[in-house]
């Protein structure tokens, strides 16, 4: 994805006025974040946590990736958030990020 293809994405996201769910990666980790509206980072669960590092052996496979994002749900909703956009960081939905999306939506996040 191009640098402007991901400009537009989050212009649009910040005119919905929507909470933002970032997703980067490494080839040995995966992070989730959560972003507010004004662009503030309310939180982060990667691979690297400790509740999600004591179950996994490795954090850069699918595994991993759908555990961070069970974590990340349960984080999301004790913030008292519900509805949330998701936003690749211009990578593929494929993998690892559709794994972490769809770990966040068993945990009880709605996209």
């Amino acid at each position: 994805m191009s640098e402007r293809a991901k400009v537009k994405k989050r212009e649009h996201i910040k005119r919905l006025g929507a909470y933002r769910l970032l997703v980067r990666r490494s080839s040995q980790h995966i992070y989730g974040s959560l972003i507010s509206p004004s662009g503030k980072m309310l939180l982060t669960v990667s691979s690297l946590t400790p509740e999600v590092r004591k179950k996994l052996a490795y954090g850069g496979n699918i595994a991993a990736a759908k555990e961070v994002g069970l974590q990340l749900a349960k984080a999301i909703l004790k913030q008292g958030v519900k509805k949330i956009a998701f936003d690749c960081g211009g990578y593929r939905y494929h993998g690892r990020v559709a794994a972490l999306a769809d770990g966040a939506r068993e945990g009880g996040v709605e996209f």
